[in-house]
């Protein structure tokens, strides 16, 4: 039981530094051929079935998804995106199938890739009937389990890593070579123009003629929505401008520091024209990566709304 998401998001981390999917290369088919490899060696037993869990849009598979789905004895079974770009109904599947093929005695032993707290519940109720779960974490860079929920950890029979090899031989970081851009040399000014005022004769114009107006006195803060890119009014205090802002900013500078080595130019176009909006990919690593630098799993609006708000920010200066 491959919770994608996570196997994914814990992959990159390891391979690039932060959960953004769009920064690796993966080889599913070898990937998914050394993970069942190592559940035979580790059970005794052959296996039965892969499945495989991800969200699309609308749950219909993007090409990568349908190409998964048509490897051997790979079931794929996807979920969908929230409005927040979180993925919806894939915790609600997996649990769904544990207990369903632990009830009907599909296999004696059930090897359950993810670390997500919410299947506890799932773990224990597939366990009554008389079925062993193993969870199999992915290492991170110091090869110990990456993001495993400590109630996940207590419900599982056992834990065990996945080899570093099967990350390491099928997930590439991925870096778009750049090519310079010759910058034109600029014509020379024209001869005989008559001299036009600089900027600083039209400020100091400008600031003559309203010398008598009242300064305007900002009211509220604003920022932008994800999804929609809409602007959200936030009251004064809401938020703490301070608060985990040394977590925040490293999250940033690692995420937008692995876009700007994995997109290509036309890419980085895209992302830059739909500005102040934030792609559900992107916002999703942000919040990933966020909640594992400062360690808490459920983030508050104030940071999330600090963290998406500081995006551009950050973009802009590096």
């Amino acid at each position: 039981y491959v919770d994608a998401g996570y196997l994914l998001a814990s992959a990159a981390t390891r391979v690039s530094g932060t959960s953004l999917r769009n920064g690796i290369h993966v080889d599913y088919g070898a990937m998914i051929e050394a993970m069942v490899k190592q559940a035979q060696q580790i059970s005794g037993l052959p296996m039965l079935r892969v499945h495989w869990y991800d969200s699309a849009k609308n749950g219909v598979p993007d090409a990568q998804q349908e190409r998964i789905g048509e490897l051997a004895k790979v079931k794929l079974r996807l979920g969908r995106f929230g409005v927040d770009g979180q993925q919806k109904g894939v915790d609600l599947r997996i649990g769904l199938d544990l207990v369903a093929h632990a009830r009907n005695d599909a296999s004696d032993v059930f090897f359950l890739i993810s670390g997500d707290d919410d299947l506890t519940e799932a773990v224990e109720e597939a366990q009554v009937h008389g079925v062993q779960v193993i969870v199999l974490a992915v290492p991170n860079k110091a090869d110990k389990p990456h993001a495993v929920s400590r109630h996940l950890l207590r419900a599982a029979d056992e834990l065990a890593l996945l080899t570093p090899a099967t990350i390491d031989d099928t997930v590439m970081k991925v870096e778009v070579p750049r090519v310079p851009v010759a910058v034109p040399t600029p014509p020379p000014p024209p001869t005989d123009v008559p001299a036009r005022p600089s900027p600083l004769d039209l400020a100091a114009r400008r600031s003559h003629a309203h010398a008598s107006d009242p300064a305007p006195v900002p009211t509220t803060a604003l920022a932008y929505t994800v999804s929609s890119g809409g602007i959200a009014h936030i009251a004064p205090g809401y938020a703490d401008p301070s608060e985990h802002d040394d977590g925040i900013d490293e999250v940033l500078a690692r995420v937008i520091g692995s876009l700007r080595k994995s997109m290509s130019a036309h890419e980085i176009s895209d992302l830059e024209r739909d500005r102040p909006s934030i792609p559900r990919e992107i916002d999703r690593a942000l919040l990933t990566d966020l909640s594992e630098v400062i360690g808490v799993y459920d983030l508050s609006d104030p940071v999330r709304f600090r963290l998406r708000t500081r995006f551009w920010e950050h973009y802009d200066a590096h």
